[in-house]
């Protein structure tokens, strides 16, 4: 069976509506999809109790998470969207995003770049804004050619628009997860760069915390990376999830369904369903 339990819409940072989503991944032979926006189940909502063939959609939600000072990704699959847990969570969540993209567009005016106030107050009331939606602000504005330049100048770390996340703690993410009825996965571990004592630690937290699951397989990634994340998934004791990050077509690293099979041994996360 090909799974991907982490993927983008343009309910957050994806390029494709959800519909256009799903359609990709049914003609890439995906048999089990979650629609994981980032502090937003809007995606998976629009689609509403529609019907898509042999492909099972899992309702899912990414959410930003503080952890000793860094930001961690926590993906929430089968949630109950219903629940009030889930509710608070993206309240909390987007309040958060608003009010970082709100300080991010003033620092902005102030270096001479232009008021986006007005375009990030607009996107921020129909979507969950972040980051590359204000780097693509920039583009069009002529501030800078790409958005890879307009990282690198303005938003990245260390740049003026390197505003500090106030994300919930990571034990309340899992909280809110759980009480929606979810299992709580640590997102794509290896793009943290932490050291493997560190990456030890924070597996040990999510577990103790209720954490379920690791990202063991994301996107095409190196095999000893996937190994080793299997080895450490076995140790914790913890299930393995396997997702693309999809944001986009032309991605080949990120592409639907494209990723590798999780290695023997660990228990995949959607055998609890």
């Amino acid at each position: 069976m090909q799974v991907d339990l982490h993927t983008h819409s343009t309910a957050s940072d994806g390029k494709l509506t959800p519909l256009e989503l799903v359609e990709r991944a049914r003609a890439s032979g995906v048999d089990l999809l979650a629609i994981t926006d980032h502090d937003t189940t809007a995606g998976f909502d629009s689609l509403g109790d529609a019907s898509f063939g042999s492909l099972r959609l899992v309702a899912g939600i990414e959410l930003s998470a503080k952890w000793r000072q860094q930001t961690i990704h926590v993906v929430g699959l089968n949630i109950g969207r219903d629940r009030d847990a889930i509710h608070e969570a993206v309240a909390v969540q987007q309040a958060a995003r608003r009010t970082r993209a709100g300080i991010i567009a003033t620092r902005l005016a102030k270096q001479g770049l232009g008021n986006l106030t007005d375009r990030v107050e607009a996107l921020a009331s129909r979507i969950s804004i972040g980051r590359p939606h204000i780097a693509e602000m920039l583009v069009e504005s002529g501030a800078v050619r790409t958005v890879d330049e307009a990282f690198r100048k303005y938003l990245g770390s260390g740049r003026i628009g390197d505003v500090k996340d106030e994300w919930a703690s990571l034990a309340q993410i899992i909280d809110w997860i759980r009480a929606a009825g979810g299992t709580a996965v640590i997102a794509h571990p290896e793009k943290y760069q932490l050291t493997r004592t560190r990456l030890r630690e924070l597996i040990a937290d999510f577990r103790a915390a209720g954490g379920e699951a690791i990202e063991v397989v994301s996107g095409r990634q190196a095999g000893p990376e996937t190994r080793a994340l299997a080895t450490l998934c076995e140790q914790s004791g913890l299930s393995a999830s396997s997702g693309s990050d999809f944001h986009q077509p032309g991605q080949h690293w990120a592409e639907l369904g494209s990723q590798s099979a999780v290695p023997d041994g660990c228990r995949p996360v959607w055998e609890r369903w």
